[in-house]
């Protein structure tokens, strides 16, 4: 078990989550229920999959938990596309996020390869 807070993947995922939220606060009510839960919860669940992993028995599981975190990666990364491509979110807020995502996806597979093959 270690401290999932030490991870910088889980230090980023979390500050991605909280900047999703702040950008997301905007939306309109209509879409609370919607695309601002849709995409909230798929931010959360990155950071929340890594802390998750962290505190089972061995890396085995670890492994299983990254991949989850990958997978929500990629729908926080479609939700964004679709939030912008209906006018939720403009370039400007879009384009840092995107960004973010992308790079917490390739954190989560380096550590994933390092995680499913310990040196």
């Amino acid at each position: 078990m270690q401290d999932f807070k030490k991870l910088q993947v889980w230090q980023r995922g979390h500050q991605l989550t909280l900047a999703v939220y702040r950008a997301t606060a905007k939306f309109p009510a209509r879409e609370l229920y919607g695309l601002t839960s849709q995409i909230r919860r798929a931010s959360s669940s990155i950071p929340a999959n890594i802390a998750e992993g962290c505190g089972r028995g061995g890396g085995g599981d670890l492994a299983r938990f990254l991949q989850v975190a990958a997978g929500s990666a990629s729908e926080l990364q479609y939700h964004l596309l679709l939030a912008r491509d209906l006018g939720l979110l403009q370039p400007a807020q879009f384009k840092p996020l995107e960004s973010e995502t992308i790079e917490l996806k390739r954190m989560l597979a380096s550590l994933f390869g390092r995680v499913r093959t310990p040196q």
